[in-house]
């Protein structure tokens, strides 16, 4: 075909330029370069196609199925990079040919060559990207990340690439370029420093499972308290709560300490853990009066009922002399708040009951008694959390005086004006 359309150019050529008195190489390069010029038209209209409809109908395809790896594949331009081949290799066929016996046909042969590692490796490229997102919407993708070794094979195949573009250009073989980066270790290892360490360090996150995707890290030094959003081969990026991006070298994770919140979520349990200060004046042995008062409080009646039983039994066997209160066992305003703050969290839906569950006194203080409550909610999302723990403290605040209980709180400027305001008005008087 080529051979049958250069025949026909050149008799062409050869009546219209032969006219001019042209010498006959001038013609013969008037004929290969007009034979060029067809094949460059030929596979621009092939790249036109191929770049056009071909790419569409993929498109078209990859909507219809179900499947989601061709639809990233597509968006990856996985496909529209492979089809750069077509008018490469039709060109280095179709012009071998036209330039033979010349010295543009090496330098014909190399180009393409060149531009044909390029577009290799960007089909590469785009289908490692491509294999990030498919295997980041897979459920181990949420335990181990594969984009720093993506991210290595990325830069594995720049330095391919380039090495045999220069054994191309300088017409060399690889070994020769490669045996001369021997003395160059030094600094390479120098200038990939970060990435040789983050390497390394990316391998020990995984192994050990130390962070994964949409862990909560907590790391103070870096300002980080959020999601890990991305773990990439230098750095991993943390959205902190405030909607800001802390970005921590992937080495610092396992040089330093930091604290993940992974197994808090998996354990499907949020610990609660604070405490309410009683006022220690406030705390006495509790009266018949207060008795029964505290049995109309629904959560603790049998269990005021079954103390008392217990208590008599007990003053009763022991010949306990009543008339003074230190004497035998009685209850107390405090024992009775501690086992309602009990009863209240076993009967709360949104408190875990299987996962540790303590309501305790602390050493007393000046700051009064404290009564802590360590409990874990069901609940583990931030926001949902805290409204929990918030309603459940704000109902212990609230009910603190039903039994004849303060909590203590620290002398404010109200209150010694409280203090001050009758001194004046006796002054006055």
């Amino acid at each position: 075909m080529i051979q049958y359309l250069r025949d026909l150019l050149n008799v062409f050529l050869n009546d219209k330029l032969l006219q001019l008195d042209l010498s006959e190489v001038v013609v013969e390069s008037l004929v290969r370069g007009g034979l060029i010029l067809l094949v460059l038209f030929a596979c621009w209209i092939v790249h036109q196609i191929a770049q056009g409809p071909i790419i569409r109908s993929f498109e078209r395809f990859s909507r219809y199925t179900n499947l989601q790896w061709d639809d990233v594949l597509v968006e990856k331009h996985f496909f529209r990079r492979v089809l750069y081949f077509i008018p490469l290799i039709l060109f280095y066929i179709l012009s071998s040919p036209i330039l033979a016996g010349t010295a543009m046909l090496p330098l014909s042969q190399t180009l393409i060559s060149i531009l044909l590692l390029i577009a290799g490796m960007m089909a590469l490229d785009a289908l490692l990207s491509s294999l990030v997102v498919i295997y980041g919407n897979s459920a181990i993708a949420k335990e181990i990340s594969i984009t720093p070794f993506v991210q290595v094979l990325k830069l594995v195949l720049y330095f391919v690439t380039g090495i045999l573009i220069l054994s191309l250009l300088l017409q060399k073989t690889p070994l020769y370029f490669l045996s001369g980066l021997g003395a160059l270790t030094a600094v390479l290892m120098f200038v990939f420093k970060d990435v040789l360490m983050g390497f390394v360090a990316g391998i020990q996150l995984i192994a050990n499972k130390m962070v994964a995707p949409n862990d909560w890290i907590e790391m103070p030094k870096y300002g980080a308290d959020g999601d890990v959003t991305e773990i990439t081969l230098t750095t991993v990026k943390v959205k902190n709560f405030d909607n800001t991006i802390t970005t921590i070298p992937t080495y610092a994770l396992i040089n330093e300490s930091f604290r993940n919140w992974r197994n808090m979520n998996l354990s499907g349990g949020r610990r609660i853990k604070r405490f309410v200060n009683i006022d220690l004046s406030s705390i006495k042995f509790c009266s018949a009066e207060m008795l029964e008062r505290f049995k109309r409080i629904q959560l603790i009646s049998k269990d005021i009922q079954d103390r008392q039983q217990e208590i008599s039994a007990y003053n009763n066997e022991h010949n306990v002399d009543e008339s003074t209160l230190v004497n035998g066992r009685r209850l107390t305003n405090i024992g009775v708040f501690r086992s309602y703050v009990e009863a209240y969290l076993r009967h709360h839906p949104k408190i875990h009951q299987k996962m540790t569950f303590i309501v305790r006194q602390l050493s007393p203080s000046e700051k009064g008694l404290p009564i802590e409550i360590y409990v874990f909610c069901k609940d583990t999302n931030w926001t949902a959390y805290e409204s929990v723990q918030a309603n459940i403290f704000d109902h212990i605040l609230a009910v603190v005086p039903e039994f004849d209980l303060q909590v203590f709180q620290e002398p404010s400027g109200s209150d010694f004006q409280k203090i001050a305001l009758p001194q004046i008005g006796d002054l006055k008087h």
